[in-house]
């Protein structure tokens, strides 16, 4: 069909216009495009340069030498040591089972290890590396290194992991540390960056915990280029983290490694020796004790059941964890109370014939035969239970635990230590509120006597000391320096007493061991000059059933271990000039002169003495004994060296 000219004009003028639109259409997408180009390439030219530069260029952090740990005289308690390992990243690594195999032919893999990494790998970031295996030898480490071509995404790495020289000694004080698990990056808020390195240690326990922040240290940097498949091929850049701080301990190793070795003797105990005009905490020992460096590379799980399942509770320290009913130790505390309140003197006398009876109820004293007329001085020497009933009752409550808490007891001490207890002091509202009932006289007088709701730890018995010895506010000190900068030594001043009542229970404190009839007597200093002052106590566990003394258990050491009295001691010397002062429990022990008193003895001699004590300070009669069982002692010499900035 032909076309009129006016068609052929009308359809080649609406070619021309779709012509127009189209190639308009075209001009404005390569106008754009170039826009585009032009501002990719010139404008964000820096923008891209640094991605191109990022995906040729890895930046990884540098794990800080952690801080060191000291005793007073520059023993060593903690150390970095070198840690050769091997790391992996998911995201370079490509085939991991195949690299893994290529690995597992140049150094042997331990299977349990590895499955942990494994899963350690698929729960983190892909980029994040995770350690294969550590604790290498250097033959083993450079023969990965060679081969490292052949192993994308595997790295060698020399890093630092920490040490316990005088393991088991100081388990307690000093703690351990540990690889950061996920319970505690959950435990905070705005985790440091460093806790993603692997297998980087964290403070778990003890100063090694409470002390975390100072001991860490911050990051260092360093740039490393890798090749397309992630291999490391060079470092270009690297810059050294800032060690963690150094920290120096009150204690003093040779004292440390004593208290250890004497509780051993026992099978469960603790003990807190101070220093009387400072405050510094010298020893702090809990025995059973552990060896913290299984720790630190993840303890196995067989070590780890027969920790828990040791009935001796040998990761518990007993000695600011443990809360023990006072006993006889808590005397002092009351008759300072009555002294005080003008509600007993020096003078008065009360007749022990061996019970109190309170309504219908008998309270009796440790020796049912009574003691007689009976003092103040008697009554501390010779721990009379009746002569304290009587006072207690007098007082009251409210003012025996108000004194209580004015010699550190009742009150959770701020040391970098973990679990430190609170003890108890009950007040009449304090039954009240906890038990919803009122109190009783009958509560009153086993408060008297340092039992019922009153509560204490060795740490805190070894305050209480230590206020005796010195008339003195004293206060526990557990770091002397930082970085060497010396820690302040907290003094409230004097504690307020009367000095004539603080000289007559100190005058029945020092009957005890050296008055013929005192409780500890048998535990005295010979050495002129170096007396020790002191009070027994026997917390009691539970008292002997009618059944069971129908079945001829009449005694505490017919009991089975875990239903025996606990044994105390407490004590100072020398008594005229106080120095030390120290705190012993001995769980499940029995009576506290027959087990807990030769213990302190023995702790306080080796600090007068700066070391193993001579025969020649125990009376005559024991020396042989006392010389079996000072051999038996398994003691070591630390190592001093000067307290400085010692790397690894």
């Amino acid at each position: 069909m032909r076309h009129s000219p006016a068609d052929n004009a009308k359809s080649a003028r609406r070619i021309s216009r779709r012509a127009l639109l189209l190639a308009g259409g075209q001009a404005a997408f390569m106008g754009v495009l170039v826009l585009r180009m032009r501002y990719m390439q010139v404008e964000q030219a820096d923008k891209y340069r640094m991605l191109a530069e990022e995906n040729r260029i890895n930046i990884r952090l540098i794990a800080p030498a952690r801080g060191l740990i000291f005793d007073r005289n520059g023993v060593v308690l903690a150390e970095n040591e070198q840690n050769y390992r091997i790391v992996m990243v998911r995201e370079d690594a490509g085939d991991i089972e195949a690299t893994i195999a290529r690995l597992s032919q140049l150094v042997e893999l331990d299977p349990e290890a590895l499955n942990r990494a494994i899963k350690e790998m698929n729960k983190r970031s892909p980029f994040v590396p995770v350690t294969i295996a550590d604790r290498l030898r250097w033959e083993d480490l450079a023969r990965v290194a060679v081969n490292a071509p052949a192993l994308p995404g595997v790295t060698p790495e020399v890093g630092l992991s920490r040490r316990y020289p005088l393991a088991e000694d100081f388990a307690h004080i000093v703690g351990y540390v540990g690889p950061v698990s996920d319970y505690d990056l959950s435990k905070i808020d705005d985790p440091d960056p460093l806790l993603q390195i692997p297998k980087f240690q964290i403070g778990k326990l003890g100063v090694e915990k409470r002390m975390e922040s100072r001991l860490r240290g911050r990051a260092g940097t360093r740039r490393i280029e890798v090749n397309s498949a992630g291999r490391v091929m060079r470092e270009l850049e690297r810059i050294e983290g800032i060690p963690g701080d150094d920290i120096q301990l009150t204690v003093d190793a040779g004292l440390q490694n004593f208290v250890q070795a004497r509780l051993a003797l026992t099978e469960s105990a603790s003990a807190v020796v101070m220093d009387t005009q400072t405050g510094d905490i010298l020893a702090s020992g809990s025995s059973p004790s552990f060896d913290p460096n299984k720790f630190v590379r993840g303890i196995s799980v067989a070590d780890y059941r027969e920790l828990m399942d040791n009935k001796f509770r040998p990761m518990s320290n007993k000695a600011v964890q443990g809360t023990y009913p006072p006993g006889s130790t808590y005397k002092m505390v009351v008759a300072l109370a009555a002294l005080e309140e003008g509600l007993a003197d020096e003078r008065e006398t009360i007749t022990c014939k061996g019970f109190i009876t309170v309504g219908k109820r008998r309270f009796h004293c440790w020796k049912r035969s009574g003691h007689g007329v009976t003092d103040m001085n008697k009554g501390i020497a010779e721990s009379c239970d009746v002569y304290f009933y009587e006072i207690a009752r007098r007082v009251g409550i409210d003012k025996i635990s108000e004194m209580a808490r004015r010699f550190g007891l009742g009150m959770r001490h701020d040391l970098p230590m973990s679990g430190i207890a609170a003890g108890l002091v009950p007040t009449k509202q304090w039954k009240r509120d906890k038990h919803g009932a009122e109190w009783l006289i009958g509560d009153t007088l086993n408060a008297g006597i340092g039992q019922g709701y009153v509560l204490a730890s060795p740490l805190q018995l070894a305050v209480m000391t230590s206020r005796l010895a010195s008339g003195r506010e004293i206060w526990p000190r557990l770091i002397k320096t930082i970085n060497g900068v010396e820690t302040p030594i907290r003094d409230g001043g004097p504690m307020g007493i009367d000095p004539e009542n603080m000289r007559l229970v100190l005058r029945g404190m020092f009957n005890v061991s050296n008055s013929r009839k005192g409780t500890a007597y048998s535990s005295r200093i010979a050495e002129a000059g170096m007396e020790l002052a002191g009070k027994t106590g026997t917390s009691q566990v539970r008292n002997i059933t009618m059944a069971e003394r129908a079945r001829g258990v009449l005694k505490d050491e017919d009991l089975p271990w875990e239903r025996r009295d606990h044994a105390l001691f407490v004590a100072y010397a020398p008594f005229e000039k106080p120095r030390y002062a120290v705190s012993v429990v001995v769980e499940h022990g029995g009576g506290g002169s027959k087990a807990a008193a030769p213990v302190a003895r023995d702790i306080l001699l080796y600090a007068l003495y700066g070391g193993v004590p001579p025969l020649s300070a125990y009376p005559a009669s024991q020396r042989k004994r006392i010389g079996d069982v000072l051999s038996q002692l398994k003691l070591r010499v630390p190592e001093e060296r000067p307290v400085r900035r010692v790397r690894i």
